[in-house]
């Protein structure tokens, strides 16, 4: 299978209304940077974008998408794509998100917790619309765990589901697009973990992999496109200015 062109996504993430980026995904560590999601999306269209990576943190964490008036309106009045998610627990929850204008519908601890379900959701709403988003942490025996509960609620059965034996599965279920972070990284602008995407891109060479979590400056979204991910997603390097987006896009 051959992947589309690298995709640059810069991410919004909304908390009370507000752009907020979290540190290795705690609500205790919260940056606010912006009280108008759509300006910063309107900024983000008009430096190039294409995509737009939108995630409702309230929404994550008590389920229930609170975004539909946001994403409806970055739609009427850029370009851009969005994939978006948060609080996704339902067909009805993708099939609303896709109907208020969605490109792509972000599927996150839920594609831990009910795998088979999700995979279901590919074939009914089509590969390219569904994205997995897999939050995942190094165990001290060299495997990549996945949390059923979020990043910061430790889960006695964590243990017992890996990345491999999931990305096993949704390969057979036909997903295409697979968002994966190492937790350590995420928000801390220490570079993605590309031996991660490496270790994806072994087991399941047919995902487009789209790098989360670290990313510092434009040395770090070469790398992400030579090491073979079909994209990444950017979030504080940008709004503190680390990263200039429309360099990016033009390199």
């Amino acid at each position: 299978m051959s992947h589309r062109d690298f995709t640059i996504y810069p991410a919004i993430d909304v908390r009370d209304g507000h752009v907020v980026r979290l540190r290795q995904g705690d609500y205790a560590q919260e940056t606010r940077y912006a009280d108008d999601p759509h300006a910063v999306a309107q900024t983000y269209a008009a430096a190039g974008a294409g995509w737009l990576h939108l995630v409702d943190l309230d929404a994550a964490r008590s389920g229930g998408y609170t975004l539909d008036s946001i994403l409806l309106q970055i739609k009427a009045t850029t370009p851009l794509r969005i994939q978006t998610g948060g609080g996704v627990r339902s067909e009805r929850d993708v099939q609303r998100l896709l109907d208020a204008g969605a490109d792509r519908v972000v599927v996150g601890s839920l594609a831990v917790r009910e795998s088979d379900r999700v995979g279901r959701w590919i074939a009914e709403f089509g590969e390219d619309r569904i994205v997995v988003a897999l939050d995942t942490r190094l165990n001290s025996d060299g495997r990549w765990q996945l949390p059923v509960h979020g990043w910061t609620q430790v889960d006695s059965h964590e243990s017992a589901i890996e990345l491999d034996d999931l990305l096993q599965h949704y390969v057979s279920c036909g997903l295409v697009h697979l968002l994966c972070t190492d937790i350590a990284r995420d928000g801390m602008l220490a570079g993605p973990n590309f031996d991660l995407y490496d270790r994806i891109r072994a087991v399941a060479p047919s995902l487009a992999i789209q790098a989360s979590g670290g990313v510092r400056d434009s040395r770090d979204v070469d790398e992400a496109r030579v090491a073979g991910c079909a994209g990444v997603v950017l979030g504080r390097a940008l709004l503190e200015g680390s990263l200039q987006l429309s360099e990016v896009l033009e390199c």
